[in-house]
């Protein structure tokens, strides 16, 4: 696997809180993504222009309408999409950035955006308010890495996520600013809004980015425009301070498209015991087997 980061990429993670690295993804595993993304989100398609917003004036909202094509692994589709979030390129940027050969996925989303389908305009936030109960770590490799993937190309017609860096945000508010009033948090987009960047960028490019960075959705304005995006979560294993999906919560799933076809250390993002571990006995195997017959469990067994 060819190399697909560089350490100043990682550096500039920690410094910046995010970092755009372009055409992560080769174009064979692009298009086998889009092609699981047309498969889920089958008949979805953009208008001719954005949705007008409720309000004039109105700086970004959250509302219900902006994840209605948001949806949660596993998908009855291809390995592709299934398994692109534990791409071993991505696990490896995230192993680099939280210091850890020990990872834990703890989120992972398709996200589907359409012009037109709703109004994407958000304000400048952070996820920790829904990432953890308290506060992220001074510390970023303490705390959890997002990778946001784009698997068509995002221009400023495209709805590309915005975002402040760090050494300009710390200069004007720390994360905590964004539990403040709403009116508060108005006047904070507005001091942020100048120093914004974009992660515009072709299909199979990604941006890593922390809990504590500011940032935001931005609206589709292309005719018949969408755009299709994979996030993934990574945090150290055992940090119990973060999380987002309990995963046995949603057995409902088709978690075989997973387990048929990932590899152990996949599988372990999961929180799936490695080959080796002591919970794999005679009788645990024989169970996995029976609820997962197509899982290859040979690395397990022969361990």
């Amino acid at each position: 696997m060819q190399e697909r980061f560089k350490q100043q990429h990682v550096e500039a993670w920690q410094r910046d809180g995010g970092v755009l690295i372009p055409e992560f993804f080769t174009p064979e595993e692009v298009a086998a993504v889009v092609a699981d993304f047309e498969v889920v989100f089958a008949g979805a398609v953009g208008a001719d222009g954005p949705m007008v917003r409720t309000r004039e004036g109105e700086i970004g909202s959250f509302n219900s309408a902006q994840f209605k094509t948001f949806e949660a692994v596993p998908f009855n589709c291809s390995p592709a999409l299934n398994l692109i979030g534990v791409h071993p390129a991505l696990m490896a940027f995230a192993r680099a950035a939280l210091q850890t050969d020990d990872l834990h996925l703890y989120q992972c989303q398709a996200w589907a955006k359409f012009t037109g389908v709703a109004d994407y305009e958000q304000p400048f936030h952070c996820d920790y308010a829904n990432h953890t109960l308290v506060a992220p770590s001074e510390d970023a490799s303490g705390n959890a890495v997002t990778v946001m993937a784009y698997f068509t190309d995002v221009s400023e017609a495209h709805g590309p996520m915005h975002y402040v860096a760090k050494p300009d945000s710390d200069r004007i508010a720390g994360p905590e600013a964004t539990l403040g009033d709403p009116r508060a948090q108005a006047r904070l987009h507005e001091r942020l809004a100048p120093y914004a960047r974009s992660t515009a960028a072709p299909a199979g490019s990604i941006f890593p980015y922390g809990i504590d960075l500011f940032h935001r959705g931005t609206n589709l304005t292309a005719p018949h425009g969408r755009r299709f995006a994979v996030t993934a979560c990574f945090k150290r294993r055992g940090d119990d301070t973060i999380g987002y999906h309990a995963w046995p919560f949603h057995h409902l799933k088709p978690w075989a498209r997973i387990f048929d076809h990932a590899s152990p250390e996949q599988l372990a993002c999961f929180g799936v015991h490695p080959p080796g571990h002591p919970f794999w006995t005679e009788t645990t195997l024989a169970r996995a087997q029976a609820r997962y017959p197509n899982w290859d469990l040979r690395p397990y067994q022969k361990a």
